[in-house]
């Protein structure tokens, strides 16, 4: 019983540093509408910054200053990012601000290397609270009472702002309703900088009182951030309180898992995200958005399908494709087949998010479980390659079929968090399942059969079921089933009024996204001949989301050229420098202030431009008329 009370005491150490991250995250989307990816690299700089200070200034002032200003020095970072980058894209589509976040998160990666070099650094212990104390027979380090303590403190503290300060009350007015504080006559901008500010203040702060506790490293912020999500998400998007008691739910679950169920123990945070979404889809503490933002994928210039003349220009592309086999070289083609494959898992997320409306976070779930439903028929029933391409994706088809049914009940960014939770889980199942799946050691020897087995005969495969894949996803655009789905996004109301079933056309939409993304991950399992649970981790879905976003999210195939123009772009740069991570996340963000429609619909905007008909004006009408009456 002692033991299971200091384990407690441990929980709810971690639960306070996690609280103050999540907080942070949590006020700045109440009120900014940002999912902010690189909340978790503030995290990391306050940490970083924290060791600086710390091991420069000695003694208890020293130590605790050198905590607080690293904190402010993050914060003010936090700003100018606010009102260089966030300020140009808050009327943007969240997908857009995640995107650009997401490539601040990779150039303070290898900024961070670059400054404090790759290997971890320990800081100093905390003056006057290195020891430990002795409860109920078992040493609590002293540090983690300190922690305990503060987590209420900051709490009672973000109150006293939120409800005593004519500051936070505009805070939370905003959080309501931002048009109306606008209305009234408050400059948002300066409002949102501040918020901003003390959100990322909060998660600096969090990163900081880490470095008595563990090392400081440069991977710090994928590690955090995925907590701070569910924590975010569980406890209710903008609500402190909720963050609060999510963050000790999350951390008791870490703490009691390993020891009572270490099978699922990482299983166990996502489930309970994933119940709690279900049940109560705004979190515990969280209310419903007054006014939801549109649908992804909604725009104002009618699609249609391809011409006569596009139809022969894409046949030409796709033969001039097929001949680089007789031109280039073994690892050239290698390359070739991984981004063609990557350019079905990008099409079928595409498909998903501009025809359906459906923004997932989670979609490498089902193109590694095509991945592995390959591997499964390899290792454990002999099968040869073409059988595993061919039964192995439904593992992908079935995971859409179950995760679907649940996730398409819910919309906007509280669908995207259950799509998070379920692939989660799913890579919580693969990487504990060892008996099953290798765990982190993977599935070896995942070999494509003879005629298969050179590059060349690689890359054509991979080109056959691209093209075959895109072009049926395109085919369900211009469908009746597509254009049902397109009315359910646009407008639900009115597609429900006319008979069409928004839940089950959905459904529909994720299960045949989730087929094709199994189809990719079963090739992509036999390109590498090997299988990993990081197939389905967060970055293979951010890869798929920020191709999408590239290529443009208001066209129909814009995916295949973000897909080829990402992938390509960032496997080149991986062989020309070691700074990959920092160019790709400056051109992300170029890319984002520059091309907010991606780059064809970019080109699509230019043709339109140019090419389009003029309409004439009211004079020049008015002199037509006059002339024709002479």
């Amino acid at each position: 019983m002692e033991f299971l009370l200091v384990q407690a005491l441990s929980g709810l150490a971690s639960a306070a540093s996690l609280f103050l991250v999540a907080s942070g995250l949590s006020i700045i989307f109440g009120v900014t509408r940002i999912v902010n990816f690189a909340h978790g690299a503030f995290y990391m700089l306050g940490a970083y910054v924290a060791y600086v200070l710390t091991t420069r200034f000695a003694g208890p002032i020293g130590f605790w200053g050198a905590i607080l200003a690293a904190s402010v020095i993050v914060a003010a970072l936090g700003a100018l990012m606010e009102m260089v980058l966030l300020r140009r894209i808050y009327h943007a589509p969240e997908l857009f601000q995640l995107l650009a976040t997401f490539g601040v998160t990779l150039m303070v990666q290898d900024l961070v290397v670059v400054i404090w070099g790759p290997e971890d650094l320990l800081g100093p212990r905390a003056p006057g609270l290195a020891g430990a104390v002795s409860l109920f027979g078992r040493m609590v380090p002293t540090y983690d009472l300190f922690l305990m303590v503060l987590g209420p403190v900051v709490l009672g503290a973000l109150w006293l702002l939120f409800h005593q300060t004519r500051w936070g009350v505009l805070v939370r007015a905003a959080t309501q309703d931002r048009e109306m504080v606008a209305a009234l006559g408050v400059n948002q901008k300066w409002l949102f900088t501040g918020v901003f500010a003390l959100g990322v203040f909060l998660a600096a702060l969090g990163g900081a009182l880490q470095i008595p506790r563990t090392t400081v490293t440069h991977t710090m912020d994928l590690s955090v951030i995925v907590e701070v999500f569910v924590v975010v998400v569980i406890g209710g998007l903008g609500s402190v309180l909720g963050a609060f008691v999510a963050a000790i739910i999350v951390a008791e679950l870490n703490a009691f898992g390993i020891l009572i169920l270490p099978q699922i123990s990482l299983i166990m945070v996502f489930l309970v995200m994933a119940v709690v979404l279900v049940v109560r889809p705004w979190g515990l503490f969280g209310k419903a958005e007054s006014a939801p933002r549109p649908a992804a994928g909604l725009t104002i210039r009618p699609w249609r399908p391809f011409s006569t003349a596009e139809r022969v220009a894409v046949a030409v592309a796709v033969a001039a494709v097929a001949t680089l086999p007789f031109f280039l070289g073994n690892y050239a083609l290698t390359v070739g087949a991984e981004i063609l494959i990557f350019v079905l898992f990008a099409a079928s997320l595409h498909f998903i998010m501009t025809v359906g409306g459906l923004a997932s976070f989670g979609h490498a779930a089902y193109f590694g479980l095509g991945a592995y439903g390959a591997a499964f028929m390899v290792k454990f029933l002999g099968a040869p390659m073409e059988a595993a391409l061919i039964v192995g994706p439904a593992l992908g088809l079935v995971g859409a079929v179950l995760f679907g049914w649940f996730c398409v009940r819910l919309s906007g960014v509280y669908f995207a968090m259950l799509t998070l939770a379920f692939a989660q889980i799913a890579w919580s199942v693969a990487f504990q399942w060892v008996d099953v799946t290798g765990g982190d050691n993977g599935l070896l020897g995942i070999w494509p059969s003879a005629w298969a087995a050179k590059p060349q005969g690689f890359f054509w495969l991979a080109l056959a079921v691209a093209v075959i894949g895109v072009g049926l996803l395109r085919m369900l655009v211009f469908s009746p089933f597509g254009y049902g789905l397109r009315a359910v996004r646009d407008s639900t109301l009115r597609a429900e009024a006319i008979g069409l079933d928004r839940a089950r056309l959905q459904w529909a939409a994720f299960v045949v996204a989730g087929t094709f993304a199994g189809i990719a991950g079963a090739l992509f399992a036999f390109l590498k001949g090997s299988v990993f649970p990081d197939f389905m981790g967060i970055p293979t879905s951010v890869d798929g989301l920020v191709m999408v976003l590239l290529g443009g999210i208001e066209t129909v195939s814009g995916a295949v050229v973000g897909a080829v123009l990402y992938k390509a772009l960032a496997i080149w740069l991986m062989s020309q420098t070691d700074l990959s991570k920092l160019v790709l996340g400056a051109v992300i963000v170029v890319v984002v202030l520059a091309f907010p429609k991606g780059v064809v619909g970019f080109i699509e905007d230019m043709r339109h431009r140019w090419f389009a008909p003029k309409k004439p004006t009211a004079e020049a009408a008015a002199l037509a008329k006059v002339e024709a009456a002479r």
